[in-house]
């Protein structure tokens, strides 16, 4: 039956579920990223952002990511925001096609807000992982032609009462992992950095410099992974999760911190 003049779609009346990902997908799929055709013909060189770190400490889970975005051989971008809240409890990285990662991110934080919105309640943290992995199982077609998005999922667990992070894979597999992990194309180094460094039960400034020298090993190795720019004063993006909730590190304790891994790793030469 066609809508009515003056009214609202029977999409926005008909009864459902909390997620707003499903009303989307009933009302208008092409407003959702994996509704959208691509054009026939090679794809043109788009911007990726790599790469992102997550580790828990005592009293949750740190975030990272550095700030730099390449388009082949080409730096894109040098102030890419790649850490981002995905509600008051818990944050998102990214790395893949950067549009429709940072579209992803969007489109999950209002998932996350509807759903509390519609229930009177917080979605789990188990929750908010499973709705993340449906998300990214809906791109496959996307990630098929090149166009991946994989993000890195972390937060505080109200229930456990402690940090906790997930990893997926482009067909949405949910992965929990136990202490550590890193995606993009820096991850291989940055995870070698991580079991190097990483001890359990780190206060929270140690585990905020633990992320930024994985990300500084990462650009050491990997072109694509951009490191601390002293001279632009750009620094990565950091977020610390716990049950406060959702806090970005500034730039001057930032600045600290990149200064604190410089030294270690001028000693580290000099032995």
């Amino acid at each position: 039956m066609p809508d009515l003049p003056g009214r609202l779609p029977a999409s926005f009346t008909t009864p459902g579920n909390a997620s707003f990902v499903d009303f989307l997908a009933s009302h208008d799929p092409s407003l959702l990223p994996a509704g959208r055709g691509l054009p026939p013909g090679e794809l043109p060189a788009s911007p990726h952002g790599t790469t992102i770190v997550a580790l828990r400490h005592a009293g949750g889970v740190v975030m990272a990511g550095d700030r730099r975005a390449t388009a082949g051989s080409m730096v894109a971008s040098r102030q890419i925001e790649k850490v981002h809240p995905a509600d008051h409890y818990s944050a998102i990285g990214i790395a893949g096609t950067a549009g429709l990662a940072l579209e992803l991110v969007r489109l999950f934080q209002l998932e996350l807000e509807h759903y509390e919105k519609i229930e009177g309640a917080v979605l789990s943290l188990d929750g908010k992982a499973n709705r993340l992995a449906t998300m990214v199982r809906g791109g496959l077609g996307l990630a098929m032609q090149g166009l991946a998005v994989l993000p890195l999922f972390g937060g505080y667990d109200a229930d456990r009462g402690a940090g906790r992070i997930f990893s997926y894979d482009v067909t949405g597999g949910r992965y929990e992992e136990s202490d550590h992990h890193a995606v993009g194309s820096g991850s291989v180094f940055a995870r070698g950095s991580l079991k190097k460094l990483w001890r359990p039960r780190l206060p929270e400034g140690d585990a905020i410099e633990v992320a930024v020298h994985a990300l500084v090993d990462a650009a050491d190795d990997d072109s694509a992974t951009g490191g601390p720019d002293l001279v632009r004063r750009i620094w990565p993006t950091v977020a610390v999760v716990d049950m406060d909730g959702y806090r970005a590190v500034g730039p001057d304790e930032l600045a600290d911190v990149v200064a604190r891994v410089d030294a270690a790793r001028r000693e580290d030469e000099q032995r």
